[in-house]
């Protein structure tokens, strides 16, 4: 079984081709992914061993999901074939001042109409060490909300550890208020957030603006406190384009606060990044790295992705433990 199991939905990326907008495309590329899908994909990469769990249709656009999934290492053997649809979502990538736009249309999808007791959480995480969910599986349905919450309880009763991405998504919740309310009864359990200073002010009401520590060290603290996480993680983006980025995050673990560098990045494909940060850390946790290459190992991770076309992180563990350890450059490698 594997060490790290995730859940959520995974969905067909269409993708208008170079920088077309939406309304100009001729056709449109397909790719694949979804946030605990990417996870699991960056920990198989890296040589770790993940599983993934969603309720997906009985028919061919959904076997290819699974296909791809398997041939990157991922195994797939708990996925439900049930419903009658896999959700789908436009992307037009964003160039200069024009910021990127995603277009969903994933009602109905399959994973959105699960039920409790679809999934034998039991049998699913036996022998798994990691649960990682995130904030949009939730914000799908109702049901799919109480599916989460059936397989949270379930992996604190197994002794797993288990991490949450917030993943706020407006388009998902009528407000962020919303996201609160369903979310917060979810974290009792969870071990690891991952989050922003952002995210955590607008969902979780922490209000920090008068006496924030260091990059987020007094939000961090006061989530903590809050919900009893032993440990936080703040992605921290600053970009003036859609094109140019810099990238970093700290890591705040047993009261201490870890700072990685920052990257300056030219932006392929930004989906994806914030997962491969997730998957990167726990891939880097669980092997035993300490809290300060850790945090290093996942931002080198996720700086890569934003190179990387599609929703996967599809670089080597050697190609990140470079770019942590400080080379770099984009020279060619002869």
């Amino acid at each position: 079984m594997p060490d790290v199991v995730t859940f959520g939905e995974i969905m067909l990326r269409l993708t208008s081709p170079g920088h077309l907008r939406l309304v100009q495309a001729p056709h449109f590329e397909i790719t694949l992914g979804g946030a605990e899908a990417n996870v699991a994909v960056m920990i198989a990469q890296l040589g770790g061993s993940a599983g993934y769990v969603t309720r997906l249709p009985a028919n061919d656009v959904a076997q290819r999901a699974i296909n791809e999934l398997r041939g990157y290492g991922v195994d797939t053997n708990f996925i439900v074939r049930a419903g009658n649809r896999i959700g789908i979502y436009f992307l037009e990538q964003g160039a200069s001042q024009r910021a990127g736009k995603v277009i969903y249309d994933r009602a109905h999808s399959a994973i959105a109409e699960a039920q409790p007791g679809e999934f034998p959480w039991d049998k699913i995480f036996a022998g798994a060490k990691w649960f990682h969910w995130s904030g949009i599986t939730p914000a799908l349905s109702v049901s799919a909300a109480k599916v989460t919450g059936e397989a949270i309880a379930a992996a604190r009763r197994m002794g797993l550890a288990v991490s949450f991405d917030l993943n706020y998504r407006a388009k998902l919740w009528e407000n962020p208020e919303q996201a609160g309310e369903v979310l917060s009864p979810l974290m009792k359990g969870v071990h690891l957030c991952v989050t922003s200073i952002e995210e955590a002010q607008s969902v979780f009401g922490i209000d920090v603006a008068a006496g924030e520590g260091p990059r987020g060290t007094e939000t961090a603290r006061q989530l903590c406190e809050k919900f009893g996480f032993e440990s936080v993680a703040l992605t921290q983006r600053q970009g003036a384009t859609a094109n140019a980025t810099s990238w970093g995050a700290m890591f705040f673990h047993e009261g201490q606060s870890y700072f990685s560098p920052r990257h300056e990045i030219s932006v392929v494909d930004r989906v994806g990044a914030g997962d491969s940060f997730s998957g990167a850390l726990i891939f880097a946790l669980l092997r035993g790295d300490g809290a300060q290459k850790a945090i290093d190992f996942a931002v080198a991770a996720s700086t890569l992705k934003h190179t990387v076309p599609g929703d996967y992180n599809l670089v080597s563990l050697a190609e990140i433990e470079a770019l942590a350890a400080g080379a770099g450059g984009g020279r060619v490698q002869r």
